[in-house]
């Protein structure tokens, strides 16, 4: 959620069923959130949320260009008052994260081992002065990637393409109405798309290039993986597999959280 509706954001998290943060930590969220957003001349700072662990927290922000759909810096905090950038890891890297199981530490520095590697590989990585070791802060960021792959979602319409190809925050969308929210094609994921490229002609006769550029929830498998329940002024979308996995639209907020 945009630093600017943190507040509000917050409350209807928690109304929703999602875990809420103490004053103290939201009254230096809207103090830090906008140094940040100075300090590093992002466009727009966004609160991505809490990877719990065992010693401590790691709170996440986004710092965003003009183009929405460029790479994303991604920032974390342990107080919500300092805060440090997280550097991208290798593809490699980032796959020997993902398969590591247990809780966070909590401790940045916190090494782990890998996962699954073959004796070919292991061999590799030494010659080429890679330890066989795996950071938390590198797997904090893996983590990161994963679940905005998975679950980072926004409204139809609420981002247009440009001619150009960038993507921009639409300033006229005032969000969807009722019907429409319980639409799971109202819906899509906010990273690179995956399955325009299969789409007949016919399919995308009615699709507007400015707003219809990225995948809909409507087409993903299993079906039945997103359920969407509307109220007047709410609409919360729950994932399956992980009742920690939803999403929120409500009344004049333009983006999902």
């Amino acid at each position: 959620m945009e630093a600017e509706g943190l507040p509000g954001g917050l409350e209807l998290a928690a109304g929703g069923g999602g875990a809420g943060l103490s004053p103290e930590k939201r009254a230096a969220l809207g103090a830090s959130l906008p140094l940040l957003k100075r300090d590093y001349r992002f466009e727009a700072v966004w609160f991505w949320g809490c990877v719990h662990g065992v010693r401590g927290t790691y709170y996440i922000a986004q710092g965003l260009g003009a183009d929405r759909a460029a790479p994303r810096s991604r920032l974390y905090s342990l107080d919500c008052v300092e805060w440090s950038l997280l550097t991208p890891v290798a593809k490699e890297v980032g796959e020997q994260a993902e398969r590591l199981k247990g809780r966070f530490q909590g401790d940045p520095s916190f090494q782990y081992e890998y996962a699954e590697v073959s004796a070919e590989d292991a061999e590799r990585l030494l010659e080429d002065g890679t330890e066989l070791v795996i950071k938390e802060e590198d797997r904090l960021i893996a983590t990161i990637d994963q679940i905005d792959r998975a679950v980072g979602i926004v409204p139809r319409g609420a981002f247009v393409k440009t001619p150009l190809g960038s993507v921009h925050e639409n300033r006229n969308f005032e969000g969807l109405s009722l019907t429409e929210a319980k639409k799971l094609s109202s819906y899509f994921h906010f990273t690179e798309p995956s399955n325009l490229k299969n789409k007949t002609l016919l399919e995308k006769a009615n699709w507007d290039p400015s707003t219809d550029f990225l995948d809909s929830l409507e087409h993903d498998i299993p079906p039945g993986l997103y359920t969407a329940e509307g109220e007047r002024k709410m609409c919360i979308l729950e994932c399956i597999f992980s009742s920690q996995l939803y999403c929120f639209s409500g009344q004049l907020l333009n983006i999902m959280h």
